[in-house]
């Protein structure tokens, strides 16, 4: 059954075209009532004169109990903040509400996701990888350095794991861990809605020294505003149930995409430097987390090259963020050479005290966080092979 929430005249027969039959109510507290009377219920549609903010409650109140059913939200005018809200509330897509055709595809998408959804809760669920997001609210303090090696020494590891640039304009992984990719995050716009294991597997590029594999960023920054947030969403979901672990490198500012990454993670790793610039920025980022509800106890701070002389020290650092530092990497001439060379720092010199620091974030940071049990990496040759 379909719940129309909209209180303007003459709703259901507007959008009869495209969701057919509907229960038309006027309230949240009916919609709550008609879900908890009809078990069978799966789909929700808010009309675009609907409160968004009572509309994002209703459907935070709902998703935990019953994540089957899928809620739409309409809007007169589609922008930026209203997308981000209404994500991170856990609707499934925003449409505009003259748009029937749209309206359509995405009603067909959500019962596809709702009886996938329905299909895993009846058997035994697969279990959902974990997906940690690396972030930094200013350029050039070694993100996409931390983020390839983060996930190599997963990899490495034994432990199932890709990589995904979403830094969509200007993404590095690709480069840094010299391979030419053939394929990109932009490939799954193609799959929106009905993206799966297979799908994923087509947009992956494997890194043969450690085991690691990449889901790159698109190589034409032109094409980076044709993938939506609510596409990133789905890419990330997928590729959690399809690996242990999720890195996500990102680009330096709060975007549509690095909000809906942030929203469906289960770790931010956040890094600074010792620069006023680089820690009044991360300052302004734990602020604007706090402000989307983001849990502070999901957050692992990164100071990198942490021993440099500048005039700054980690405690002053530690004083203008108001949170500890989890982990210090300290400056080292080995991790520009490393880039340089497409070689993660990790897998060419793990006796490297950069490396040690590294290993730390992983070992201690994520994978214990998480109660997964640490061993030592299983050291690979540059030239051995990955069996399958």
């Amino acid at each position: 059954m379909t719940i129309l929430w909209d209180n303007e005249p003459g709703a259901a027969e507007r959008y009869h075209f495209a969701l057919g039959a509907v229960d038309l109510l006027g309230s949240a507290a009916l919609v709550h009532r008609a879900l908890d009377e009809d078990p069978h219920a799966d789909l929700v549609v808010i009309g675009p004169v609907v409160n968004i903010d009572e509309a994002s409650l209703l459907v935070e109140s709902v998703r935990a109990d019953r994540p089957e059913v899928g809620f739409i939200l309409l809007r007169h005018r589609l922008d930026v903040t209203t997308l981000g809200q209404a994500l991170r509330s856990g609707f499934r897509e925003v449409v505009a509400s003259d748009d029937s055709t749209s309206l359509s595809d995405a009603v067909r998408r959500s019962r596809d996701l709702t009886a996938k959804i329905s299909g895993h809760q009846g058997g035994t669920a697969a279990p959902q990888g974990r997906i940690v997001t690396v972030f930094s609210a200013k350029g050039g303090v070694g993100k996409t350095t931390l983020s390839t090696n983060i996930a190599t020494h997963l990899a490495m590891s034994g432990v199932r794991t890709v990589l995904i640039d979403l830094d969509l304009s200007f993404g590095d992984v690709g480069i840094s861990m010299q391979l030419m990719p053939s394929s990109s995050v932009h490939d799954a716009v193609a799959m929106s809605g009905h993206l799966d294991a297979e799908g994923l597997s087509q947009l992956v590029t494997h890194h043969q020294a450690s085991g690691l594999d990449i889901i790159a960023a698109p190589t034409d920054p032109s094409l980076a505003d044709r993938v939506s947030a609510q596409i990133v969403t789905e890419l990330l979901r997928v590729a959690a149930a399809n690996y242990e672990y999720v890195i996500v490198d990102t680009p330096p500012s709060f975007t549509e995409h690095v909000l809906a990454a942030c929203d469906v993670s289960s770790l931010l790793v956040l890094i600074a430097t010792l620069d006023i610039p680089a820690v009044k920025n991360l300052r302004l980022a734990l602020e604007t987390l706090d402000a989307l509800g983001s849990p502070r106890d999901s957050r692992v701070i990164v100071l990198n090259r942490a021993d440099v002389k500048v005039g700054l020290n980690p405690d002053d650092v530690v004083q203008a963020l108001g949170v500890p530092i989890a982990v210090s990497v300290p400056a080292s001439n080995t991790v520009p050479a490393s880039v340089n060379r497409g070689v993660p720092l990790v897998l060419e010199s793990p006796k490297d005290p950069v490396s040690g620091a590294l290993r730390e974030i992983v070992d201690t940071h994520i994978r214990a966080r998480f109660g997964a049990p640490v061993e030592e990496p299983q050291r690979r040759s540059l030239f051995s092979r990955r069996s399958r």
